[in-house]
């Protein structure tokens, strides 16, 4: 019979579960083994964790700026970023304006003014109306479809406005003005070269005060800021801004009015048939006496 030791069995069993742990088994509980697997396993689980709360912060922060960027976008393009405005403009001044108006918007001599002082105001009137750039020199530059488009428009009233200073563009209703008043500032200074009912007419030297059938109303409020050609100009010392308002709302009003009567001509007044009449009775007239004379 053959005796077992039990101290060589307990060797013989570490050993084997030794042996199972270096070999990848899953170590045996309670054994040195294990805890340190445990260990392993808790370092582990703590970089897991630190790796998301990493992750997460940083899905966070990008839903948070994103969450933030287009509030900020739009802020930009309200105020249509000045800065780039002002270089895009410098950039249409250069290749359209500067051959007439000068390097630092000094002018050159017969050839263009100064925009120095002239401001927004005047930029948009010229341009908007297509005055401006010049195709030719002649003795008042025609209104024609505008060259730029609606943006390059405000780049070049941005490099001008920043360079040259001058009158600024208003904002808000241009129409809230006072209808009575308007009528009567607009007869006292304007309907001598515009007509009473702003038809426009003609001026010395070749020159025209425009009809105001088709102008907007922004167009006659830089316009009086600005006295292009023999217009003069009316700051707001001459005429206050709700003046200016009062002007424009008696010019749309009266553009919107249906002709009563019939055709209207010019709206100089209710003539329409009168001068129908007045021509077929006068040729009627003559033809009678002529036709009365070859039978004499």
């Amino acid at each position: 019979m053959t005796t077992t030791n039990p101290s060589s069995e307990a060797s013989a069993a570490r050993g084997r579960r030794g042996a199972l742990a270096r070999f990848g088994r899953r170590p045996v509980a309670g054994s040195p083994a294990a805890a340190a697997q445990a260990r392993r396993r808790s370092k582990q689980r703590r970089r897991l964790a630190n790796v998301a709360g990493l992750m997460a912060a940083l899905v966070l922060t990008g839903v948070g700026y994103s969450a933030l960027a287009p509030g900020a976008s739009a802020a930009d393009e309200s105020t249509g970023n000045p800065s780039n405005a002002v270089e895009a403009g410098r950039d249409l001044y250069v290749r359209s304006c500067i051959s007439c108006h000068g390097s630092n918007l000094q002018g050159v001599e017969d050839r263009g003014p100064s925009l120095i002082g002239v401001g927004e105001a005047a930029v948009y009137f010229q341009v908007h109306t297509g005055r401006m750039p010049l195709v030719r020199q002649e003795a008042q530059a025609p209104a024609r479809p505008p060259v730029f488009s609606e943006e390059e428009i405000d780049q070049l009233m941005a490099y001008i406005q920043a360079n040259g200073g001058g009158p600024t563009l208003p904002s808000g209703d241009l129409r809230s003005g006072d209808l009575a008043a308007g009528g009567e500032l607009f007869r006292l200074n304007c309907a001598q070269c515009h007509n009473f009912t702003g038809q426009g007419g003609a001026l010395s030297s070749g020159k025209r005060a425009p009809s105001l059938t088709e102008s907007n109303d922004l167009t006659i409020y830089s316009a009086m800021l600005s006295g292009p050609g023999n217009m003069p100009v009316f700051g707001d010392n001459q005429l206050t801004p709700e003046e200016k308002r009062s002007i424009i709302t008696y010019v749309q009003t009266v553009q919107a009015q249906a002709d009563p009567g019939g055709a209207g001509v010019g709206r100089v007044g209710p003539v329409a048939e009168g001068l129908v009449i007045w021509v077929a009775g006068i040729g009627a007239l003559l033809f009678g006496i002529f036709w009365m004379g070859t039978k004499a």
